[in-house]
């Protein structure tokens, strides 16, 4: 599969040239040039560019070149084994995913205010639409001297789903064995047609944009998607769950 680490893939395009012209690609060369990269907009759009600029060098290293693909992405379909996505998880709940002596206070704080952040785009004006599928396990996993965080994270969940351009699916534990327990992964369609895709283990984070590949994993997307419940079932099993926890 081509996939391209994130943290290096800055430095690959500078000799194959840019996917496309990135969010962060457009603040740099405006601010360069001294002009909003729209010629119609002026004066408080170039300051928010900075803003936005600013912003971005701020977002964990690894993270950046797919942030910017998700802020302009018109559909993500998400597909999660382990856990809750980023884009729909509490704060305690993020929190709690990054415990374990694996990153130092300061790191935690940092990854969770920009975790929360990336959330922004669910509520903007003209929101992606989000499709995201999550094995059942991932609700009834416990976090040990957590009590009660379950339950708003279930509720959290459920409440997101009702908006109509949130999709949540459950694939129930009795689907067995499918094809989404090799790993999760995300999609984003552009607005210009184009996907990419990221996926990520322990040790790298990888963005995937040779068709041919992304095509494979749209692939899966659809076989895993048709394991899921429907929406109002997924729903229904997401409140029961949040109740089990509240026991």
């Amino acid at each position: 599969m081509k996939s391209r680490n994130l943290a290096v893939t800055a430095s690959m395009r500078t000799a194959t040239g840019p996917l496309c012209p990135t969010p962060r690609r457009r603040l740099i060369d405006s601010a360069a040039l001294g002009r909003p990269h729209h010629h119609h907009q002026t004066g408080g759009r170039f300051l928010r560019m900075l803003e936005g600029l600013a912003r971005l060098d701020a977002e964990p290293a690894w993270l950046r070149e797919w942030i910017e693909f998700e802020r302009e992405a018109t559909t993500l379909r998400w597909f999660e084994l382990a856990y809750v996505p980023g884009l729909l998880q509490t704060e305690r709940y993020a929190r709690a995913t990054l415990a374990g002596g694996r990153f130092d206070a300061e790191d935690v704080d940092r990854i969770v205010a920009s975790r929360l952040e990336r959330q922004a785009i669910l509520h903007r004006p003209c929101p992606p639409q989000l499709i995201a599928v999550l094995d059942e396990a991932v609700l009834r996993r416990p976090v040990l001297d957590q009590p009660g965080l379950m339950v708003e994270q279930c509720e959290h969940l459920a409440q997101l789903a009702t908006a109509e351009h949130i999709q949540v699916h459950i694939v129930p534990v009795d689907a067995g064995m499918y094809l989404g327990l090799a790993g999760q992964f995300i999609i984003a369609e552009m607005p210009d047609g184009e996907r990419v895709a990221h996926a990520d283990n322990q040790l790298t984070a990888q963005f995937v944009d040779a068709p041919t590949d992304v095509a494979k994993l749209a692939k899966t997307w659809e076989i895993v998607r048709n394991e899921a419940l429907p929406r109002r079932q997924s729903t229904e099993l997401i409140k029961e769950v949040a109740k089990s926890w509240a026991c």
